[in-house]
């Protein structure tokens, strides 16, 4: 091994050099909120200098690793809108991008830092190591590895073989600090007692990710490292590694790290995948738009101006620098993410946004038979629906009683509007209404005079007519729903709220 001293790292690039940067996710489970926002920096950075972005998938660990879940990652990158240079689907000149198919990569590079002195087998068992972390800890010492194995003697390990244990490979730290620059959080420094020697290959022979990560980063001649804040305790292990790909020939520079900060969940928790609210697929379900979620998600760490939270996507990317992005943890608000989608909801073109309500339209969604779906009906109703819905699935309840038979009357909200004097007022409403022009103007002015006339403003008129015929207090303008739902069905629900009304 050579013992040349450790380099003080920082950005490797020369001004203006196109950077290389990867988003390399496990395919386990359903995709995290937060692996997004970490997808959405390493693509906007590539894009904003006009780099290279290389989807890698990590997929060594064949117990948590599924197909569907793989197929899952690739089909969320291309509904968020992520195009990638590299990769799944599009190939490149360092393939395959699957870890699983590189297996020989991994084991051959693992040899090459054994025969150099980088890395030793270590035969100590996990019982052995207990004992030894224990005692550390209650010296008052570090509790990592203490390289019992580092420099065991020929006679050692034949007496260890001898017994039939088996070893892990380990990387072999140097007995030096260790400084670097990160992008995000400036100079940090690790001290070597911090920082001991730590696996590489297990017993089975399998390569670990502390391995597997870096050397593909340097056989892909990845520039820079942009990743969570949970992942900083093994930047020093990865960048001691990179000085040993390095002097081995297999890599020819040292990536430049950027650790994006924690986003935070309730109880200022980190945000796990076991909150409800991480899962990307609950987003999709619910009908987000992914520049509505894509802008909220850039909002955990950086910001395009103090002062402003809607933009586009392209907007981003013409103004995403990392060194804007903040090291402080980010809180998740959903309220907030709701409220940035429902502003790019209004955003759309009422075509678009017609379109885009069409899953929610239809079963299994829709309450409605599918033959009482009209197309012409829900055009009409789609721009007054465009200004009311916070996330498109809200079109289905803000729609439905154009498509039912009789309304989906919601209890509470019957009893609210149905008050006493109620069935006066219907029966005065529906008589003008039988009478009036059927244009929202002119149903207006009918429900309002039948207001008058028994003591009411329009706001308290109008509540016992739209839940008869709406089933709920709260909904899209009134006027323009009865002049599309039409005057037959209109009187019949208001005959219908009637008849409940006097059996009760």
């Amino acid at each position: 091994m050579v013992n040349a001293p450790f380099p003080k790292l920082s950005a490797p690039l020369e001004q203006g050099t196109p950077p290389r940067v990867r988003f390399c996710p496990s395919p386990t489970g359903n995709p995290h909120v937060g692996l997004v926002r970490t997808a959405l920096f390493n693509w906007a950075f590539a894009r904003h200098h006009g780099g290279t972005l290389v989807f890698r998938i990590e997929d060594t660990d064949a117990a948590r690793d599924s197909e569907d879940s793989y197929n899952q990652l690739l089909d969320s990158m291309r509904w968020l809108g992520f195009d990638w240079d590299e990769g799944p689907e599009v190939g490149g000149p360092h393939a395959p991008y699957r870890q699983s198919q590189r297996m020989d990569i991994y084991k051959d590079v693992a040899e090459k830092l054994l025969a150099g002195g980088y890395a030793y087998h270590c035969y100590c068992t996990t019982e052995e190591l207990d004992v030894r972390r224990d005692a550390a800890r209650a010296a008052g010492k570090p509790s990592g590895y203490d390289g019992h194995c580092r420099d065991l003697t020929t006679e050692q390990i034949a007496a260890y073989e001898a017994e039939g244990r088996t070893s892990i490979v380990r990387f072999r730290m140097p007995d030096e600090a260790l400084t670097f620059t990160d992008l995000v959080r400036g100079e940090l420094t690790f001290q070597p007692e911090n920082v001991p020697d730590y696996g590489i290959v297990r017993a089975n022979g399998n390569p670990l990710y502390t391995l597997v990560n870096p050397v593909d980063d340097a056989l892909m001649e990845i520039t820079h490292v942009l990743r969570g804040e949970d992942l900083l305790s093994s930047t020093p292990r990865q960048l001691a590694l990179y000085k040993a790909l390095i002097e081995l020939g297999i890599a020819k520079d040292t990536p430049a790290f950027g650790h994006l900060p924690y986003v935070m969940g309730e109880g200022n928790k980190k945000l796990s995948k076991r909150d409800p609210q991480a899962s990307l697929n609950l987003y999709r379900e619910r009908g987000f738009l992914p520049e509505g979620l894509l802008n909220y998600l850039s909002l955990l760490g950086w910001s395009i101006a103090e002062d402003r939270d809607i933009f586009s996507i392209e907007e981003m990317v013409a103004a995403f620098d990392i060194k804007d992005v903040n090291a402080n943890p980010a809180r998740f608000d959903l309220k907030k993410c709701e409220h940035i989608n429902a502003e790019h909801i209004r955003k759309l073109d009422v075509k678009t946004f017609t379109e885009a309500c069409g899953p929610w339209l239809k079963a299994p969604f829709a309450p409605w038979a599918p033959e009482s779906f009209d197309a012409e009906q829900f055009a009409a109703i789609a721009p007054h629906a465009q200004t009311r819905v916070t996330v498109l699935s809200d079109i289905t309840a803000n729609v439905d009683f154009l498509f039912l038979d009789e309304p989906a009357t919601d209890e509470a909200s019957w009893s609210k509007a149905m008050k006493e004097g109620s069935d006066a007022l219907l029966t005065t409403a529906r008589a003008k209404l039988a009478d009036a022009e059927w244009n929202a103007d002119a149903l207006k002015n009918a429900i309002l005079t039948a207001g008058e006339e028994h003591g009411l403003k329009l706001g308290k008129a109008q509540a016992p007519v739209r839940v008869a015929v709406t089933g709920r207090t709260i909904g899209l303008p009134l006027f323009e729903s009865l002049e599309i739902l039409g005057r037959e069905k209109t009187l019949a629900r208001i005959d219908a709220a009637l008849a409940k009304l006097a059996a009760a």
